[in-house]
């Protein structure tokens, strides 16, 4: 019988990434299925072709690409990424990214903050990002799968764009056909 220690994995080796996220596309071209917000003429896509990403509120079922889209337009834009997910963080976490983007404004690099499932957090958690997403501080791109004009303060909603991804397509990446073939 080998050793348990033979058979473990090295440990400089990567660990083996689920199925979904070796398939996430890498740029915003290889994301399918949401021309009507990404493409060069839609509300992203004019974003990013200006270099001036404005705060938004993605909406949609789950697997529509919302946190891919986030992910991508930070990445392009060359903004700071900072994930936070409504669901596990309250005012003291939202405090340390306000800190954190605060410093990094300080030396020129701006902060896109990504607030995965934003609808959990209640009405006064949302005003709490009124003063930085006005003064410039962070740039807000919050993800939800319910209706924002239900689930979020109207001041956070004028503040914001919300361009909702189309519900009937998933997110399938040009990379799925060469992995799965």
């Amino acid at each position: 019988m080998e050793p348990i220690e033979a058979t473990l994995p090295l440990f400089d080796e990567e660990p083996v990434r689920p199925l979904a996220d070796r398939l996430r596309p890498t740029q915003l071209e290889d994301v399918v299925g949401q021309d009507h917000i990404l493409a060069p003429d839609a509300p992203l896509g004019r974003m990013v072709a200006q270099q001036r990403i404005s705060s938004a509120i993605l909406w949609g079922p789950p697997g529509v690409g919302k946190t891919t889209i986030a992910r991508l337009l930070a990445h392009g834009s060359n903004l700071s990424f900072e994930p936070v997910s409504a669901t596990f963080s309250g005012v003291a976490d939202l405090r340390k990214v306000f800190a954190a983007a605060r410093s990094r404004r300080g030396i020129g690099q701006s902060t896109l903050l990504f607030v995965d499932e934003i609808h959990r957090f209640n009405r006064a958690q949302q005003d709490s990002f009124l003063p930085y997403v006005e003064d410039g501080t962070i740039t807000l791109i919050g993800a939800t799968t319910e209706n924002p004009s239900f689930e979020l303060n109207g001041a956070l909603l004028s503040r914001t764009q919300t361009p909702g991804p189309r519900p009937e397509l998933q997110l399938v990446p040009h990379q799925a056909t060469f992995a799965l073939s």
